[in-house]
């Protein structure tokens, strides 16, 4: 039984996991978006977030305390310039994992796991486009175009004795259909 162990072993020797889980850490931070396992994604998770918290105060002890874990200079650096600044206002929730479909080599569940705040496919540039874009469901008229359109038929009086047939003409198309209805009984 598993009661009270929290740590998900991996299938790793202790050494082999920590060394897993910083080089793993090391590539979220490099590039914003990684793919693997989802029981990985899951540990990574609970490994990196608090490194990414630790990288809002920027001074020398949590410098040092960030490096121990990730063992890469570059990578402390690029997580305290750029990835503080943007994580600055959150309060936590700094990764985001997204199930994909199970692998075809040996049908393990994977998973993206990214740094919230870099997504571009959920961002706010994303809803910003969304409404810009209009629905055709009036012939590709839009909202703002109706108004006009509507004083224009009202000025020019061809248009109107053009519409007036029209309306004419539809009450004897469901009398033909009647007709048809009756004979088919």
């Amino acid at each position: 039984m598993r009661h009270g162990k929290k740590v998900n072993h991996l299938g790793r020797t202790d050494s082999h996991r920590k060394a897993m889980m910083s080089n793993m850490a090391s590539s979220l931070i490099l590039h914003k978006r990684i793919t693997t396992t989802l029981a990985k994604a899951k540990a990574l998770r609970g490994y990196v977030e608090p490194l990414l918290t630790k990288s809002k105060n920027d001074t020398t002890h949590s410098r040092r305390t960030v490096f121990s874990y990730l063992q890469d200079k570059d990578t402390t650096n690029i997580l305290f310039r750029e990835i503080a600044v943007k994580i600055a206002n959150r309060p936590g929730g700094y990764t985001r994992i997204v199930k994909l479909e199970n692998r075809l080599g040996d049908n393990a569940e994977m998973a993206i796991i990214e740094l919230v705040d870099y997504n571009t496919v959920y961002g706010k540039d994303v809803e910003a486009k969304a409404e810009k874009k209009s629905t055709r469901r009036r012939g590709g008229a839009s909202k703002a175009k109706a108004p006009i359109e509507v004083a224009q038929v009202a000025e020019a009086p061809v248009a109107e004795e053009t519409a007036a047939p029209a309306v004419e003409e539809a009450p004897e198309a469901p009398a033909k259909n009647e007709e048809n209805a009756e004979k088919g009984e």
